[in-house]
């Protein structure tokens, strides 16, 4: 075994195709292609995208038609949603739409399931009027999902055609300790959005090992806590890109969804303490820094959760830099 404990976790992206100020949704779209197939080559086991609406800053909307972009640019790496906020869906349209993709794509999708909106009220309303009944059915829902991607489905009424018997892996998003309740329940692996909503990681992680059932799917626990990283040469340089985050992030609690902006020499021109002190508590599992310093702190939050795999999410505003920093991940994560 390695003396690098990040070397026995496998690392992956979580992609939203963030938009940034003076460029378009389409640049964003190249952009995640892209850095796909980057990724790729650096040995990260997943890249997948969010599904997110009416936001001005992120292209992914579409999530299964970007899928489709990104798994025909790449060869081996695992596609999937991170997530398909279910409640918005028909269970069956879904299970049409990913099957589609594990079809044409066998062996290498994913499909992460969220309950959240990914918008607004106003917005979730329009996609769905019957919304609030949907999350109430949204473990039902996961089970019929799964139904439908069975090969035992071929006698029923209604089946999913392409995706009725590729067994499309299932995986439950979550923020909170009802999403770790389900996961375990389902025996599904478990990825928390720690990214942006920390405050209850570890209490879900325990629930959800503790309370495991064994499924079809999978044996054990299975977990994947999601974290933002900005990597760079210096700790001085990673602390200037990261303020595109920030500002991105103290958009989230003001309620502006501009496309991400460039980066800033001083925060504090940017934003007010009560601002700084929100953004702050979402970002707490947040890395930034040079390489010796993201690998030191990266290395302790990997024992304290005892993660079976990290997902990355890296906000930054020039594309070259961003995908530095996703090699200078990879890096640290095969101990080079």
């Amino acid at each position: 075994m390695s003396n690098n404990p990040l070397s026995e976790v496998k690392y992956s992206v979580l992609d939203l195709a963030v938009i940034t100020e003076g460029n378009s949704a389409a640049d964003a779209i190249e952009n995640s292609r892209d850095l796909a197939r980057h990724v790729e080559d650096w040995g990260y086991t997943r890249f997948w995208m969010a599904e997110h609406h009416n936001m001005e800053n992120i292209a992914s909307s579409a999530t299964s038609v970007l899928l489709g972009h990104v798994a025909e640019a790449t060869e081996t790496l695992r596609i999937g949603s991170g997530g398909v906020m279910l409640p918005n869906h028909s269970p069956l349209v879904i299970a049409e739409h990913y099957g589609t993709l594990a079809t044409l794509y066998p062996d290498r999708i994913d499909l992460g399931l969220g309950r959240a909106p990914g918008t607004d009220q106003k917005t979730a309303q329009a996609i769905r009027p019957d919304r609030m009944q949907q999350v109430r059915q949204f473990p039902q829902n996961v089970k019929q999902l799964q139904q439908y991607f069975s090969a035992d489905n071929s006698s029923a009424d209604v089946r999913a055609i392409p995706g009725e018997g590729t067994e499309v892996p299932l995986w439950i998003l979550g923020s909170s300790t009802d999403s770790a309740h389900l996961a375990a329940a389902l025996g599904l692996p478990y990825v928390f959005a720690s990214h942006f909503s920390p405050q209850q990681l570890h209490a879900a992680l325990q629930v959800y090992r503790e309370e495991f059932q064994p499924s079809e799917q999978l044996d054990n626990p299975y977990v994947m806590p999601c974290i933002n990283t900005v990597i760079a040469d210096t700790d001085e340089q990673a602390e200037y890109l990261s303020t595109s985050l920030k500002q991105m992030f103290m958009g989230v609690v003001t309620g502006n969804r501009d496309p991400m902006p460039p980066p800033v020499d001083n925060m504090n021109t940017v934003w007010n303490m009560r601002e700084r002190m929100a953004v702050e508590q979402m970002l707490k599992y947040t890395f930034v820094g040079n390489k010796e310093t993201v690998k030191e702190e990266l290395s302790s939050f990997v024992k304290k959760t005892n993660a079976d795999e990290i997902m990355t999410a890296t906000y930054i505003y020039d594309h070259d830099k961003r995908l530095k920093s996703h090699r200078l991940l990879s890096e640290i994560m095969s101990d080079q």
